[in-house]
């Protein structure tokens, strides 16, 4: 496994995305990386692990290893918060009522969840200074796989706006009868609607450097590695191929699959007839995604629900480099 400075695990419900993460974590933390784990999946399994009450501030839950759970209702909060303030400059104070209202109407709209977990995951990525490795539990695959599309998207929509912003500029700069010379005119002797215009312009720039920040990272394979994470079984492999085509389709680099709760080799009838079926789904893994890294991870006796076992569990995991 090469483990790239920003590591996301990713795949179908319940197939141990969270605690192979959270191993591959403590693996990197007890090798003596400073190491980021965060959970966007709505429900955290994190917690429970650490037996601590994280947030969506780093908490130190081991030597060199911060956990961050990042709270969807906040971060929507937050980023329409954010929305609302930079909104409200750029109207007259009769309209600020009206802002408030297509605000909270947009709170349940069609992707305003995935835009504020994206802009969290953005400001990590921005700010990953401080880590040599930020790793990233994810929801299941269709919710993730969403969200791997939106920096395009979001970088998109941010230029379309800055394309009419830019054009309404020259228009109203036409009608004022401003030449170019006129324009370079410093700050101090701007109009406040010139003002505005350029503060409007300055903010839609720096939505679309970080958005094109996140998006260069996400696509650059020394930067990022997805690991695709499933059970030896004909549906998880079928879902595992699809998302895959999807990550790829955005310029996501997977990293590998991990083949999680593998059953062991045994003389017990009922064991060898489970294994031989995970073969038959692993030969299918094979056929649809040729080429591709595969790391089996045994089936252990043990719940892997605590600190000491997934200590256990990293141990399992392939040297990481």
């Amino acid at each position: 496994m090469l483990l790239t400075p920003i590591i996301f695990f990713g795949g179908k419900g319940g197939v141990g995305k969270t605690t192979l993460a959270t191993a591959t974590a403590l693996r990197l933390a007890r090798a003596g990386k400073r190491v980021l784990l965060v959970s966007t999946d709505p429900a955290h399994n994190l917690g429970h692990i650490w037996d601590a009450q994280l947030s969506d501030i780093p908490t130190a839950v081991h030597d060199h290893l911060d956990v961050i759970e990042i709270d969807p209702a906040r971060a929507t909060n937050d980023h329409l918060r954010d929305v609302g303030t930079h909104m409200r400059r750029f109207m007259p104070e009769r309209l600020h009522r009206e802002v408030d209202r297509h605000l909270e109407l947009a709170r349940n709209s069609p992707g305003t969840h995935e835009a504020a977990m994206l802009e969290r995951i953005a400001q990590l990525v921005e700010h990953r200074a401080n880590y040599a490795h930020i790793v990233f539990d994810t929801a299941p695959s269709g919710h993730t796989s969403r969200l791997m599309a939106m920096p395009e998207i979001m970088a998109a929509y941010t230029d379309g706006l800055l394309a009419r912003r830019e054009k309404s500029d020259r228009f109203g700069a036409a009608l004022r009868g401003v030449t170019s010379a006129e324009k370079s005119v410093s700050a101090a002797t701007l109009s406040p609607v010139e003002r505005r215009n350029q503060e409007i312009r300055s903010t839609l720039l720096q939505r679309r450097h970080r958005f094109e920040h996140l998006r260069t990272a996400l696509t650059s394979a020394s930067t990022t590695s997805f690991f695709l994470v499933l059970t030896a079984d004909r549906t998880p492999v079928l879902e595992t191929t699809e998302f895959c085509a999807d990550l790829q389709a955005n310029g996501v680099h997977v990293g590998g699959v991990l083949v999680n709760r593998r059953t062991p080799v045994s003389q017990d009838e009922f064991l060898a007839q489970r294994r031989a079926a995970e073969g038959e789904a692993l030969a299918l893994l094979a056929q649809k995604l040729p080429g591709q890294s595969v790391v089996e991870v045994p089936w252990l006796p043990y719940e892997v629900s605590t600190p000491q076992a997934l200590e256990a569990l990293a141990e399992c995991l392939p040297q990481s480099s």
